[in-house]
């Protein structure tokens, strides 16, 4: 079969190449016509030349020489007649020549089509005696043969199409890659804030040390009433001049904060007057959030916010998301988003706002059924955002489909402020559940050998089976695995998939 093949392959050539000498043999022979109709044309332009300057002398002469007048105009129009002549004849060559040359081209293409046509038969033939000795071989009708070689064909493109997809998918990565940790990295860089992560405990100064007797009271009477009101542990003697209030609900702690700090300052502290200052730091909550939403709106750089927004935002600094302050990681992340939109060139302001109101539907998720992208996309939208702003409120988990730029940056800007180092922990029994759950999940896909979670769960190996999983398929394997992550877990940051296949060949020399 291969002998026949190239036996085509060398009948194609031969033919390719008489083809090619005809047609040159053509457009030789039409060049030499060519050339030999412009010498002739040449030659009798400048014979005429000479002529007629020969008849300018003679006329000169004529004029001198009155008695030889009719001779000379007797030779004159010979010579007139049989320029002419010539001129006439060089006429008719440069025309034959030129239907030389248009009946070689014709020649020339029909011999080019006859060769194509040969050339297809024979490919044809090749390709039914190909066909007839597949069937032939392996037992099959014709139809069959020309299915199987048909998959082959399909097959074989589609390996070489997704070779070649993962080259350009390969080269856009190495790019955008390196642009993007330019990107993100001056951001990190000009964005130097403090860690958002939120404690629990909380030290106050004293003014001088006979405070701190006040605040034991006479046999512990106030410690134990302002422990018994507000729920926080109140610790004395830890630190000199200082006390710590510790509490693991932030709402209480900062209400601790408040109620004391008004008892230092009027330095009355007893029973009666701790429930006082307790029932006006109650009533000031608002106002706390109002001060506490402005600060950080001002921070962030986000102006002309609705004052129900503000007072909104305002609740979220006693809200944390695995230990750290919401409010804190909206003006980190409104920072970021701002920073990297000037460094691509998107609408800055559109991703400050964004990202600043991306998390405040958590301060209603207790209120309002839904997931806090959800209800923070509906609450700005009704008091007035525009829906850019809306979208990337609602898409910053994917839950919608980021519509603009702006939007994709306020998910990079969210997962850098979670992913700072500090920024936020998770409890031991938490962390192990989520490992384990993640590498059930990638396990759980077929020719999936072993799956390990590695870098605090950022980042998942996958080892698979080199018999059930070829080389074209490790990228589609990759997708599928981080398309089921991101639908059923539910994790902060990013985590990265790699798959590895892994052939080994071994061998004992006795």
């Amino acid at each position: 079969m291969k002998d026949g093949s190239v036996l085509v392959v060398v009948g194609l050539l031969v033919v390719c190449l008489v083809a090619l000498l005809l047609v040159l043999l053509a457009r030789r022979e039409a060049a030499a016509l060519r050339t030999q109709a412009n010498l002739d044309v040449a030659s009798i332009k400048d014979e005429a030349r000479t002529l007629i300057a020969d008849v300018q002398r003679r006329e000169q002469r004529l004029a001198e020489r009155e008695a030889r007048v009719a001779t000379e105009r007797v030779e004159v129009s010979d010579l007139e007649r049989e320029a002419r002549g010539r001129a006439e004849a060089a006429a008719e060559s440069a025309r034959e020549a030129a239907r030389a040359v248009e009946v070689a081209d014709r020649d020339a293409a029909r011999i080019v089509a006859e060769a194509d046509k040969e050339a297809q038969a024979i490919v044809g033939a090749a390709r039914q005696e190909a066909i007839e000795e597949l069937a032939s071989t392996a037992g099959l009708t014709a139809g069959e043969a020309r299915a199987e070689l048909t998959g082959r064909l399909i097959e074989q493109a589609t390996n070489d199409s997704a070779a070649q997809v993962r080259r350009i998918e390969a080269q856009a990565r190495r790019t955008a890659n390196a642009k993007a940790r330019r990107v993100v990295v001056a951001a990190v860089q000009r964005t130097a804030v403090a860690s958002s992560s939120q404690g629990s405990v909380v030290v106050l100064p004293l003014p001088s040390e006979d405070m701190k007797g006040r605040i034991i009271g006479k046999e512990g009477r106030n410690i134990r009433s302002f422990e018994a009101l507000t729920g926080v542990n109140v610790l004395v003697d830890d630190q000199p001049g200082s006390v710590v209030l510790s509490c693991f609900d932030p709402e209480r702690l900062e209400l601790a904060q408040v109620v004391l700090d008004a008892l230092m300052a009027d330095g009355r502290i007893h029973p009666q007057r701790i429930e006082a200052a307790y029932e006006q730091a109650l009533a000031g909550a608002d106002e706390r959030s109002d001060a506490a939403g402005h600060d950080a709106a001002e921070r962030a750089g986000v102006e002309r916010l609705h004052p129900d927004l503000v007072r909104t935002l305002g609740r979220l600094r006693l809200r944390t998301s695995y230990g750290q302050n919401v409010l804190e990681h909206l003006v980190e992340t409104a920072l970021l988003a701002a920073t990297i939109a000037a460094e691509v060139g998107a609408d800055v302001e559109v991703a400050r706002r964004g990202a600043f109101l991306h998390d405040i539907g958590k301060a209603l998720t207790s209120q309002v059924p839904g997931t806090h992208a959800a209800v923070g996309a509906e609450l700005v939208t009704r008091y007035g955002e525009d829906a850019v702003v809306a979208n990337a409120v609602a898409a910053h988990h994917d839950e919608v489909a980021p519509e603009t730029v702006e939007a994709v940056l306020v998910q990079v800007a969210d997962a850098i402020s979670a992913a700072r180092p500090g920024a936020r922990r998770a409890e031991i029994e938490q962390y192990t559940e989520r490992l384990h759950k993640l590498e059930q999940l990638v396990t759980a896909h077929a020719g999936v050998r072993r799956a390990l979670a590695m870098s605090a769960g950022r980042e998942v190996r996958v080892v698979v089976e080199p018999s059930e999983v070829d080389d074209y398929a490790l990228p589609q394997l990759a997708v599928a695995i981080a398309r089921h992550i991101e639908a059923d877990l539910t994790y902060p940051g990013e985590i990265k998939v790699t798959v590895v296949r892994e052939i080994r060949a071994s061998a004992t020399a006795g």
